[in-house]
Formats: C-alpha cells, structure tokens, sequence
C-alpha cells in the first residue's frame, strides 16, 4: 500500500569510478617469448656442458628455467588484484580484490571522507589515504607517484561533487 508520499529515484547515478589494477609490463605472449629464449640458451649450454663431461651442470641449468618460469608465474597470479572505487552522491564504495579472490568492501559518506597524500620531496606522492572517523584506508597502491597524482586530483574532484550535491535540472 503506497501513501504517495515516496520517490521513485532510481540508481543514484556515478560521479566518479575507477577499476585499479597492479601494471604487468610483460604480457603473455612476451613470457612465452622470453621463457623460449632462456630455454633454448640453457638447452645450447647444457649440451656444451654435457660434451665436455660436464654433466651435472645440465640439471642446475634446467633448475634455474623452472625456477625462472615459477617466478614468472608467481608474478601473473599476484596481477590478479584489483581496487574499485565508486563515488555517488551519498556513498564513497572501495571494494578491494586480493590475487587470491578475497573480496574486501568499505562504504563511507563521502560528505565526512579528507583525502591525505604522504608525498616525498624527490620521489612525489608514495601513498593516499582516505580518512573518515579516525580511520584511514590506504588506496591506489598499486599506482606510481605521476599516475597517484593525477588519481588524487580526480578523486577530489570527484569528492567535492559529492558534498555540493546532486543537481536538479528539470528541462532534461
């Protein structure tokens, strides 16, 4: 039973959002490449080794490209995080995915969240923080200080909307 006394607002609509991911700068393709060319040198070594009586040196050979491949795999599986932050007018949402699946969610008002950067003179922005109610939640981690910069300077904007409100604009 409706009094007609309620709105019918919908999904507040985004004012700022952004999917974070930690930067590969070696592709899959690349690693095939690479792990080809390293396998390949060490097969060539191994041999040249193994002709000169050398042969135990073919098994530590052989060692160092599987231990070269589980680093590489290591660093693929760790790509997997990810870091979204989404701005409405009433809500600031981070939902953090570590590379092992674990999903981690915080909700804060975004008319009570400061924005904090620890800068270096030399290096330039190392980290941010969003503060709310004594607390503070480290964000964009996985950025450099160039791209943390730019991040910031979105995400005030983005936070500054949110406290002047949401506009009425009734001709649209």
């Amino acid at each position: 039973m409706s009094t007609g006394n309620e709105f019918d607002r919908g999904p507040e609509p985004q004012i700022f959002s952004a999917l974070l991911t930690p930067h590969r700068s070696l592709n899959r393709s690349g690693f095939l490449a690479v792990m080809l060319f390293l396998s390949a040198i060490s097969f060539v070594t191994g041999v040249i080794f193994l002709v000169i009586g050398a042969w135990p040196v073919v098994g530590f050979l052989g060692l160092d490209v599987l231990v070269i491949w589980w680093a590489f795999r290591v660093n693929f599986r760790t790509a997997r995080a990810s870091e979204e932050i989404t701005v409405t007018p009433s809500e600031l949402r981070v939902r953090r995915v570590s590379h092992r699946g674990h999903v981690t969610e915080w909700v804060l008002n975004p008319l009570w969240v400061r924005l904090e950067e620890k800068a270096d003179e030399e290096f330039g922005i190392e980290r941010l923080y969003l503060i709310s109610r004594g607390r503070r939640l480290s964000v964009a981690s996985f950025l450099g200080p160039e791209e943390k910069a730019s991040f910031a300077k979105a995400l005030l904007g983005a936070l500054n909307a949110a406290k002047r409100g949401p506009t009425y604009n009734p001709i649209t």
